[in-house]
């Protein structure tokens, strides 16, 4: 049983597994994208989520973790560091990587994957306003046919009374409608 063993083997000894994950995330922060197995890449994901979130810290000892964990590879922290100092990741709160599925090698059919540093900027969604207008026209519609059905159960002196008070309720739901419409422009 493999108590305490986190993550994948990925076909090798823990040795080899620990140095292939230290050189794929280094592959990926010097040329933004690389090429490997899905179970690879989703293997060193949170190992660049975790550098570039010590990146945007910025301090002496983050500088000392990213250093550790990339094999004492001074350029290329530096690098990561000024790039994250830049703004590159500033508006992003995690998912730094992209992967995307490439389909089967032709060799072995191990699934291929492009992962890829997330450069562009976040786009917030725009809220959806509600339209006033819309609903005071179904209110209007639900009023017409609660008069309609009231006229046929009353008599016909009623039947005009209904009918004169249903108008006057129409005509005032369509003078809200119009006032209101005409705040919404004035704004």
């Amino acid at each position: 049983m493999r108590h305490n063993y986190k993550g994948r083997k990925l076909g090798t000894s823990p040795s080899h597994t620990k140095a292939m994950k230290r050189s794929l995330t280094a592959a990926l922060l010097y040329n933004d994208r690389i090429k490997t197995i899905e179970s690879r890449a989703k293997e060193i994901r949170p190992e660049v989520d975790r550098i570039i979130t010590w990146a945007k810290k910025g301090d002496l000892h983050s500088r000392r973790l990213a250093m550790a964990r990339l094999g004492n590879d001074k350029e290329l922290v530096r690098e990561i560091f000024e790039k994250v100092e830049q703004g590159m990741f500033a508006d992003r709160n995690g998912g730094y990587t992209r992967i995307m599925k490439l389909g089967p090698r032709k060799g072995d059919g191990a699934p291929m994957v492009i992962i890829e540093l997330c450069t562009e900027p976040v786009k917030k969604k725009a809220k959806k306003t509600a339209e006033p207008k819309k609903a005071e026209a179904k209110k209007v519609e639900k009023v017409e046919e609660v008069v309609e059905d009231e006229v046929i159960d009353v008599e016909a002196e009623a039947v005009e009374e209904v009918a004169d008070e249903a108008v006057e309720a129409v005509e005032a739901t369509e003078e809200a409608v119009e006032a209101a419409a005409e705040e919404e422009k004035a704004e």
